[in-house]
């Protein structure tokens, strides 16, 4: 709430010329009372009771009383036409009316003027309390005014510290939700390398499984290739040994057949004369299953056509030989084509 200014020290001199106008005034009527009854003529008693109620009525009223008053004198100096001219006052009388009337026009006159500038000193007042109340208005208006753009200021600023204060919070809250999705992403490729890290460490896990079950099938694979082959190393020398046992019997037995058959075809050979002991062919024999002779025939000649026929006979006289039945039947098939080589000291 405005507190209202102190008045302007111009208002207070306002009422000081107010009041010496309202002596004035008041001297006026009642020296205008008091001279009045010395007068022979009668005034009218409407001017009696206005003199005696003048003190009690407004500024205004007072010197219209005291207009009228004075017109009443004057009405009263001068004859009415249709009455009769009184007695005449003496001249002292009229001479000192007249100056009463004379001092009341001017009493009068100088009310009326105290009345003027007490109006105009009025108008001045009031123009000034005007004034003042529209200073006062003014500044008061001022005052709010300044206030408003004091609290508009301050409204202002405070909004601007608000939304200031929203952008830092809303920026906070934006690097918070930065850093939680940051942390958020760091957990997940944390995670994800976990994961495969985990998975990897499994792969690895399965790989070094399954190359450790392949190296353990390999190696029993391999056992059992080297047992197999140990095994077949085994059959294979059993059967080296006993074919080597068979081919030695066999050979034994061939060699024994032949050095029958050998025996046999020295016995009936005729060597013919004149053979040296560096001449030598040597036969080809064919045999029938039962020892039988079937062909013989020169692979290789002496050079003598008589010592190769004589090689040739010895062996037809010397079959059949039939121990070849004795014989088991592989060796059989293998004996019955053989060679022999005739030398004149040796048959081989």
């Amino acid at each position: 709430m405005a507190v209202k200014p102190p008045r302007d020290p111009q208002d207070v001199g306002y009422t000081l010329p107010t009041l010496l106008a309202i002596g004035v005034h008041l001297v006026v009527i009642a020296f205008t009372l008091i001279r009045l009854p010395s007068t022979p003529a009668e005034p009218d008693s409407s001017s009696i009771v206005q003199a005696t109620f003048v003190s009690t009525e407004t500024f205004t009223d007072q010197a219209q009383q005291i207009t009228e008053q004075q017109a009443a004198l004057n009405s009263a100096a001068e004859p009415a036409e249709s009455e009769p001219a009184p007695e005449s006052p003496s001249q002292a009388e009229q001479a000192a009316e007249a100056e009463a009337a004379a001092a009341a026009q001017r009493e009068a006159e100088a009310a009326a003027r105290a009345e003027q500038q007490a109006r105009e000193l009025a108008e001045a007042q009031a123009e000034a309390e005007a004034e003042a109340q529209r200073r006062e208005q003014e500044a008061q208006r001022a005052a709010e005014e300044q206030a408003a753009e004091q609290r508009a200021r301050e409204e202002a600023e405070a909004q601007r510290q608000a939304e200031a204060e929203a952008q830092r919070e809303a920026e906070a809250q934006r690097q918070r939700q930065r850093e939680a999705e940051a942390e958020a992403q760091r957990q997940r490729e944390a995670e994800a390398e976990a994961q495969r890290q985990r998975e990897a460490e499994a792969e690895a896990q399965r790989q070094r499984e399954a190359e450790a079950e392949a190296r353990r099938q390999r190696e029993a694979e391999e056992r059992r290739a080297a047992e197999a082959a140990e095994a077949a190393m085994q059959r294979q020398l059993a059967g080296e040994a006993e074919a080597a046992a068979n081919a030695q019997q066999a050979q034994q037995a061939a060699n024994s057949f032949i050095n029958i058959v050998r025996r046999a075809v020295e016995q009936a050979w005729v060597i013919p004369p004149g053979a040296s002991n560096s001449m030598s062919a040597t036969i080809q024999v064919r045999l029938g299953p039962s020892g039988e002779l079937l062909a013989t025939s020169v692979v290789t000649s002496s050079g003598d056509s008589a010592f190769d026929r004589s090689a040739m006979q010895a062996v037809e006289h010397a079959a059949p030989f039939g121990e070849l039945r004795d014989l088991p039947a592989d060796q059989q098939r293998n004996l019955r084509q053989f060679n022999l080589r005739f030398t004149p000291g040796d048959v081989r």
